[in-house]
């Protein structure tokens, strides 16, 4: 099936992953016009009747903004209390947004732990299910304030810049489409950084070798989630027989016209 407005005419619930390159500016300070138009977009498409939450990045860019820093923190302290300000900066923000359409979100801070333990995942499942059957706008993101793991990226114990967090909270609450937003329009057959030529890859069946080693990099200086994770939040979602889309976070309505159907960004699942 290569025809995506039909294949995504029955998503009824969706993960939203946006990275910190698209909720900031390079000065790490908050992108508000890229956080309104990111709002705006969830509130309309939660008011279609899809089911919506929210996994952000963020925390730590927007205590450096708040803190004066324009270098992401090298040191785990120095990351932990930038998150621990940013986190409130955060919420505060998408309170206010949301608010604005009428919408009412929770904060769910969640460590690895949480999902990978049996009775914390029932719990926050039950959590999420009974937020989303009340209308409520789940808004996730790691606990990076006291949990060290999480913020040590390219730890084997770490989610990974929220990537895998956010296809994790894909399966936990069985959504049928996670959107991650981020710096890069999509996977490309090479580095588009470094090859003019490199071409993007709109529809993968299968995460294969050669898909892994073409993943390569991280973002900005600001984020830390590079192609590798997305490419291990696709496996773990195409493995739940849910689907994923990586697309530019910055593009003009790019949730509204991915649900569209318009060929937008890499699109994973097995029954392309």
């Amino acid at each position: 099936m290569n025809n995506r407005k039909e294949y995504l005419k029955d998503v009824a619930r969706i993960v939203v992953k946006v990275g910190t390159s698209t909720l900031t500016h390079s000065t790490g300070l908050l992108n508000y016009k890229h956080i309104e138009s990111l709002i705006r977009q969830l509130a309309d498409i939660h008011n279609q009747g899809i089911q919506v939450v929210l996994v952000t990045s963020g925390a730590i860019g927007a205590g450096m903004g708040k803190l004066g820093h324009t270098i992401r923190p090298e040191t785990i302290p120095e990351k932990q209390a930038a998150a621990a300000i940013g986190q409130g900066i955060l919420i505060h923000m998408y309170e206010k947004f949301f608010s604005e359409y009428g919408k009412t979100i929770a904060q769910i801070l969640l460590t690895k732990e949480d999902i990978e333990d049996n009775t914390r995942h029932l719990n926050a499942h039950n959590t999420f299910l009974m937020l989303l059957e009340q209308g409520v706008i789940p808004v996730v993101n790691e606990n990076d304030a006291v949990i060290v793991d999480e913020i040590m990226v390219g730890d084997n114990n770490a989610f990974g810049d929220n990537d895998t967090l956010s296809a994790m909270v894909t399966t936990l609450i069985g959504a049928d489409l996670l959107i991650i937003l981020s710096d890069i329009d999509g996977l490309y057959d090479s580095n588009p950084r470094t090859n003019p030529d490199a071409k993007i890859i709109y529809n993968v069946k299968k995460v294969t070798d050669e898909i892994r080693e073409s993943a390569e990099g991280a973002g900005t200086s600001l984020g830390t989630g590079g192609m590798a994770t997305k490419i291990k939040a696709a496996e773990i979602v195409v493995n739940a027989n849910a689907s994923m889309i990586i697309a530019e976070g910055s593009t003009p309505n790019v949730i509204t016209d991915i649900l569209e159907g318009i060929e937008i960004g890499t699109l994973f699942s097995e029954n392309i």
